[in-house]
């Protein structure tokens, strides 16, 4: 019988985590109002310290606020249960410390029954890794996972929370910034969105963005023009970038238009950054999980150098849109998958049931836990998607060709 329930949230932020934290509580106050609920502050972090919060009366009462905020109300961290030499270094357990055991231990003494992780990836496999820990050690303890990331790269889940809120507001960054096309002349705006691996996000902004356009209306009389305001290339991760080919390309419309307008996934040509880098004889920062820190690479910063000659821009732009999205309150469409995702997790934790929560793409997409051995990242962004190639052909690019596989 389930007498406690312990949350955190782990990983970078996404539109979805405090509407998510809310869900959860709403459901147990729902079903099982006498299970004691407590938050482990910043994610495994506190798991690892034993920080925590008790989710009181009055916060159950008012669990429905947390759905019109975005972040993380309990804290997030980057913390690899089995990196525990990254561990020891920060002060988080002990050396000679197995800090799957110390985690173990933590949620036996506080007298949690069930563990929800509210993550991406790496959270969610950390969380297999503590789950299959408990289960070797005979806790018995169940663990549900909820999949957060904006990259919606999680295998073999079909949409990950808070993906479709950062695509909207990714959108919404880029009107703004996109209106600098004419704050000088031959203007290259460089608008990098998040996505290390999967360039899901940025088609799905640039989408987004261009639907948006569609509902203006245009004066071109006056220099008003979707010409101008429109999206010039897309680039991702999953996709060959021709860097002449498309500077020629590119050069033809800021002769013609005025002004080029690229939308860049982070992770697009990420090898050839940093094989550059490190050619140069520079140490390239990676994080707890061996990700390199893509804000130290600059990937945005490069592609406008790669392009600014040739094109003959005279001003550059680059900015990026990943913390003004990752941090919004979720929308409508996040919402209800929000709350279909935290009622399963909570009946499947009442009936002791781990796994992630997620429609199984390997199973018809039925909405259920999947097994924590099945949960991987990196999925990659379908280039041949219809509607994405429509939008390519409608800007102008090339139909999509595979990028070659990543070197390891």
């Amino acid at each position: 019988m389930v007498q406690k329930v312990a949350l955190l949230t782990a990983g970078g932020f996404a539109p979805c985590l405090s509407s998510a934290v809310g869900g959860l509580i709403e459901r147990y106050t729902e079903l099982a109002p006498e299970v004691e609920i407590i938050a482990y502050k910043h994610g495994y972090q506190g798991l690892l310290a034993g920080d925590s919060l008790a989710v009181t009366d009055t916060v159950r009462a008012n669990a429905g606020l947390l759905h019109s905020y975005g972040g993380s109300p309990i804290g997030n961290s980057r913390v690899k249960l089995t990196n525990a030499k990254d561990l020891v270094r920060r002060g988080l357990v002990a050396e000679g410390e197995d800090p799957l055991k110390v985690a173990a231990e933590r949620l036996t003494a506080d007298g949690v029954d069930v563990l929800h992780t509210i993550g991406g990836d790496d959270t969610n496999t950390t969380a297999a890794d503590l789950a299959a820990y408990l289960a070797e050690h005979d806790y018995g303890l169940t663990v549900v996972g909820l999949p957060k990331t904006i990259d919606n790269d999680v295998i073999p889940i079909k949409q990950s929370l808070g993906a479709w809120t950062a695509a909207e507001m990714g959108a919404r960054f880029a009107q703004n910034i996109v209106g600098e096309h004419n704050s000088g002349s031959r203007m290259l705006i460089v608008h990098e969105v998040m996505g290390r691996n999967c360039g899901w996000l940025t088609a799905a902004t640039a989408r987004a963005y261009r639907e948006w356009l569609d509902g203006r209306q245009w004066l071109p009389e006056i220099g008003l023009s979707r010409e101008a305001w429109d999206v010039h290339a897309v680039y991702v991760p999953e996709a060959e970038i021709d860097i002449d080919a498309e500077a020629e390309r590119l050069r033809s419309v800021m002769d013609s238009v005025g002004n080029v307008t690229i939308f860049l996934s982070e992770g697009a040509g990420l090898e050839s950054i940093v094989a550059q880098l490190e050619s140069a004889g520079e140490e390239v920062a990676r994080d707890p999980f061996g990700h390199v820190r893509l804000d130290k690479v600059n990937p945005g910063a490069w592609f406008s150098e790669q392009f600014a000659s040739r094109l003959g821009a005279e001003k550059v732009m680059v900015q990026k849109s990943g913390y003004y999205s990752r941090s919004a309150a979720a929308n409508t469409a996040d919402l209800e998958l929000i709350r279909s995702m935290t009622d399963l997790a909570v009946d499947c934790a009442l009936r002791g049931e781990s796994g992630v929560i997620g429609q199984d793409e390997e199973q018809d997409d039925t909405l259920r836990a999947i097994e924590f051995e099945r949960i991987k990242g990196g999925k990659p962004f379908d280039i041949g998607a219809d509607w994405f190639a429509r939008m390519l052909g409608e800007i102008g690019q090339p139909a999509p060709v595979a990028a070659p596989p990543a070197a390891h």
